[in-house]
């Protein structure tokens, strides 16, 4: 495993794809940073991160999308990783919010962002952000985040994580190349608030705002969660057209 350990930058997933485009970099090369200015989660949502109390990181993954309708593929092998690590460090009640935003109890203290490049001769080369909430306690304006500090009441070697994450990876790329039904059982089985009834808020355009109730009963093969309505009728919907309240 390469790693780059930055003090300050921008953004590590933008600082690993300008170097992955210049550079032939080893599968796994991570990047991480104490202090990130502009860090991104989904939809253009802003990563907020105490300088020097948490963890960030991005990690360069080849050859293991071949096809765009794979990539949430994935989403579910490193959002399983990063659930697994946590369990070693006796984190409770560990979740994954869909698509990939870790939970501990109904708080968020990770989230993941993961872009994909098609390069020229179709190879499919992606870039993992990882920010995880270590040992920043003070979330005074961020009700729904927390820490593993927070949740375990003890501070945690931030610095050892990374090779902790990326070896976790590895081993789940390696399990879904032989049995992916697994990791998509194991995926959904993680799924916060999974078959519970609650409030649901539409994105689109067309309906933006209107809320509705609605029962999470899985996943779809790209990536759209599919969701009971109350006319027992299911519908997929993707990150852009739907946000859970909670």
């Amino acid at each position: 495993m390469k790693l780059i350990k930055l003090d300050a930058i921008d953004s590590t997933n933008d600082f690993l794809k300008s170097l992955s485009s210049q550079d032939e970099l080893e599968n796994f090369t991570v990047v991480t940073a104490e202090n990130q200015t502009k860090g991104k989660g989904q939809m253009g949502a802003k990563w907020q991160s105490e300088s020097g109390k948490n963890l960030i990181m991005s990690v360069l993954v080849k050859e293991f999308l071949y096809d765009n309708e794979q990539f949430f593929n994935l989403s579910i092998v490193v959002s399983l990783a990063v659930i697994e690590v946590l369990k070693t460090l006796n984190i409770s009640d560990l979740s994954i919010k869909w698509p990939n935003d870790i939970m501990s109890y109904n708080k968020k203290i990770g989230g993941i962002l993961i872009e994909n490049t098609i390069k020229s001769d179709g190879r499919i080369v992606s870039v993992v952000g990882l920010g995880l909430n270590v040992n920043q306690t003070n979330f005074d304006h961020l009700p729904n985040a927390s820490s593993l500090a927070v949740i375990a009441g003890n501070t945690f070697d931030k610095d050892a994580l990374p090779a902790l994450i990326i070896e976790k990876m590895q081993e789940k790329i390696q399990l879904w190349r032989t049995n992916s039904d697994d990791s998509w059982a194991a995926y959904f089985e993680t799924l916060f608030r999974k078959g519970i009834p609650m409030p649901f808020k539409k994105l689109d355009p067309e309906t933006s705002g209107q809320n509705f109730m609605g029962i999470i009963q899985g996943v779809s093969s790209v990536g759209k969660i599919q969701i009971l309505l109350e006319d027992d009728s299911v519908s997929e919907f993707d990150i852009k057209e739907v946000q859970m309240l909670y």
